[in-house]
């Protein structure tokens, strides 16, 4: 393509993108395109999935009246023929087609020649993008190519309309759409019906130029006052939610933390000692330390970039004297944002909160662990939801399965209602069974331990009947330092965690570190990250850093029952395990010869890659237990990342091939009688309980949120049923397939009341 039709398409995305409506931007389309392609008709045809027909959406160039009137059938005319093939169909005759649909309304018979393109997303046909002329001619290649290079770009833009109701809006265009549900992620459990309030940042680092500083005294000076600001708003706010426990709290003190954090301060400081004005410097730092944490391949840090942009855009605000507006909030207010942050939520009257939607985040995320701690449903990651759309309108939140629906119709409300009050009945049930054993009906016991990275988890996991702590994640607290962390420093961060859980096992993952999630302190650049320098092969090549953490594993173990099990992540070969587990040795040695009275660790591995599923029964030989990360596993093994939202939905934990290698491992271990485990999402759920009770894994670890509904199904199958449902599973060939056929079996089973039900009833 030319330089010249590129620019004409990169026009007409950034005029769709900035159109006020769906309608709008339809309209800006067909004018767009007409006028490019100096064609003479262009017409958009949508899917609408009510009726199953494309729906004349937009037009210029014939009878505008015929807009929102007339709809083709899937198997009609030539539109229907391009959505059934998939495919462009250019004509120089369309009249003389069989498939001619003629429509008097349209005014359509004098136009010849057609070229109709599909509109593709995910591989759904969404529509189809027409241009025709009278003349009776082909349009050529270069016309060809620009229509479907176009239309794949705005593929999105038509799922998103119809994600958000929009579409169905283009034939009733005065009627308010009932039911409009939109997807994300489960943030925190639980179900919420409420008023949507849209919270926005007051400013936004990206806007602040670059300048020199008139004076450095000053500018110095005015970045002292902001932070102090921002110190007493975060001090206000713990103190607002003194309701929650001191654990809880620690996370507010992350954020005073990072404000007393002497290396990102004092990178601001040198940079306005270096000539740049106050906000510039400010601006520079916080993205330079947001794009690095956005880079880092654990989501549990990646996450923490939020609440670094939230920290700045404060100090931000105050250095540019902006005071967040006040809001009046409603008693049952579901608060909604681009990117809700944990500060917001302390702005909120205590007890006017009742859910939470946020268009970014994930589970990870600051504010879905404080909204799991403040016991209020979140939804994260619903890309698709119009801020403005439904602001001051009914909300539900569906925390449960990651689903928000907009304008509720009475139906859907006391649908919500109902299961609302039977999840407070279940909740009330299932605190009683805490202190109740985790094993099935035919007495299989299975430990149920937690993830574990803050110490705001430690009260949540120990009062919801966490047995241990199956993964440790000890990158916090390097992530905190401006350099590593003495072995002194490390070794009072785990004492507190193994203090707290004595004497339930605690295992410790080493440093999980490499080129996505690098230290500001230690940049690791590479083209491939994700198959590149990290975990172990890093703490092998710099056996200081792997030692120091060793021995203040093993310190901080030191006359307490607790069992320490030390985990290796991402090994790929036996050489690495050796070469580990003599350092391991080296480091308890080298301990008690200090004089510390402690036992020998245990030493395991996370099977996380496929090379290590297919040397898994050597590995056990050579290892105390193994332990799966069912998440790494399942991207590696699938080579999805699952936060991608292109490919995300190709993310299966219950993927065949997955599933296999899954059972490979657990075969592996138990045939060198050693221990195995699972740790990742598969473990909190339902359906991957009965599937690691079938396949004989003897821990499940997961977040706490999720350890009462997999106890209760744990007490509630029996190994016999689970296995019989995982042979059936296995005979399967589809993830799809075996995820109904599972949750078929534990409804069948009586465990109806954890398989998802939520799905809009008819109205």
């Amino acid at each position: 393509m030319t330089n010249g039709v590129l620019e004409d398409l990169r026009e007409i995305v950034q005029d769709v993108n900035a159109a006020s409506s769906f309608r709008a931007a339809l309209n800006t389309i067909v004018s767009r395109v007409r006028s490019a392609m100096s064609t003479e008709l262009c017409s958009i045809y949508i899917l609408d999935r009510g009726t199953g027909k494309f729906q004349f959406a937009a037009n210029q160039g014939s009878n505008p009246d015929a807009v929102g009137r007339v709809s083709i059938g899937p198997d009609e005319g030539l539109v229907g023929l391009v959505a059934e093939r998939a495919e462009p169909i250019n004509l120089d005759d369309a009249p003389s087609h069989p498939r001619f649909l003629h429509l008097p309304e349209m005014g359509e018979e004098a136009f010849h020649a057609f070229l109709g393109v599909p509109i593709i997303h995910r591989r759904r046909v969404l529509g189809v993008l027409v241009v025709r002329q009278r003349e009776r001619r082909r349009f050529d290649e270069d016309d060809e190519a620009f229509l479907i290079t176009l239309s794949a770009q705005l593929a999105a833009v038509v799922a998103h309309a119809e994600a958000a109701g929009d579409i169905e809006a283009l034939a009733k265009p005065t009627a308010e759409q009932e039911d409009t549900r939109f997807t994300g992620v489960s943030g925190a459990p639980g179900i919420a019906i409420g008023t949507a309030l849209v919270m926005h940042p007051g400013t936004t680092l990206e806007i602040v130029p670059d300048k020199a500083a008139e004076d450095i005294a000053a500018e110095l000076e005015m970045l002292d006052r902001a932070i102090g600001h921002v110190r007493e708003d975060m001090e206000r706010a713990s103190r607002r939610l003194s309701s929650l426990p001191d654990e809880e709290r620690v996370l507010f003190d992350a954020y005073l933390g990072m404000l007393d954090d002497d290396a990102l301060v004092e990178e601001i400081r040198e940079r306005i000692l270096h000539g740049e004005w106050a906000q510039g410097a400010l601006k520079q730092v916080i993205l330079e330390h947001t794009r690095a944490f956005e880079e880092m391949r654990d989501s549990y840090l990646r996450e923490r970039a939020a609440d670094v942009r939230e920290l700045g855009q404060r100090v931000l605000g105050y250095l540019r004297d902006i005071r967040q507006r006040k809001v009046d909030f409603p008693e049952d207010t579901i608060l909604i944002g681009d990117q809700v942050t944990a500060a917001m939520l302390a702005d909120i009257p205590v007890g006017r909160l009742r859910g939470i939607v946020s268009q970014r985040g994930s589970a990870n995320s600051h504010v879905a662990i404080l909204a799991r701690a403040l016991d209020v449903p979140a939804v994260m990651g619903a890309v698709d939801v119009p801020l403005y759309g439904v602001e001051q309108n009914t909300l539900i939140v569906d925390g449960f399965y990651g689903q928000v629906v907009a304008n509720p119709s009475r139906p859907v409300i006391s649908h919500y209602a109902a299961l609302m009050d039977e999840e407070r009945e279940f909740a009330e049930e299932l605190e009683d069974l805490r202190d109740l054993p985790s094993a099935t009906r035919d007495g299989q016991r299975v430990a149920l331990w937690v993830n574990i990275g803050l110490v705001g988890d430690i009260t949540r996991s120990l009062e919801l009947g966490a047995e241990g702590i199956g993964l440790f994640r000890t990158e916090v607290p390097f992530m905190t330092e401006d350099r590593f962390p003495t072995e002194e420093e490390q070794r009072a961060v785990y004492r507190e965690h193994m203090e707290a859980f004595d004497p339930r096992p605690v295992t410790m993952r080493t440093l999980d570190i490499g080129g996505d999630k690098a230290l500001s302190y230690f940049p690791i650049t590479e083209e491939n990250p994700f198959l590149g320098w990290r975990g172990i092969r890093v703490t092998l090549d710099h056996p200081e850093i792997f030692m120091s953490q060793v021995r203040a594993m093993i310190k901080a173990n030191a006359g307490l029952e607790a069992v320490l099990r030390i985990m290796l992540p991402m090994v790929s070969s036996m050489s690495e395990v050796h070469d580990a587990r003599r350092l391991v040795h080296r480091a308890h040695r080298e301990v008690t010869e200090e004089g510390y009275d402690v036992r020998q660790p245990l030493t395991g591995v996370m099977i996380e890659v496929p090379a290590a599923v297919y040397q898994a029964r050597q590995i056990a030989k050579e290892v105390d237990f193994l332990a799966v990360g069912s998440n790494d596993l399942t991207q590696y093994m699938l080579a999805v990342d699952r936060n991608n939202p292109q490919v995300a939905p190709l993310y299966r934990e219950v993927h065949p091939a997955v599933l296999r290698a899954l059972r490979e491992v657990s075969k592996a271990a138990h045939a060198e009688r050693k221990g195995v485990g699972i740790c990742g999402e598969l473990a909190g759920t339902p359906e991957g309980a009965v599937l690691c009770v079938a396949m004989g894994y003897d821990v499940l670890s997961m977040n706490a949120t999720h350890l009462p509904k997999v106890k209760w199904v744990i007490r509630h199958v029996s190994v016999r049923d689970c296995r019989r449902i995982l042979a059936r599973a296995l005979r399967m060939d589809d993830a799809d397939e075996i995820l109904r056929f599972i949750r078929a079996e534990m409804v069948r089973n009586g465990l109806d009341r954890v398989v998802p039900r939520h799905e809009l009833p008819e109205v």
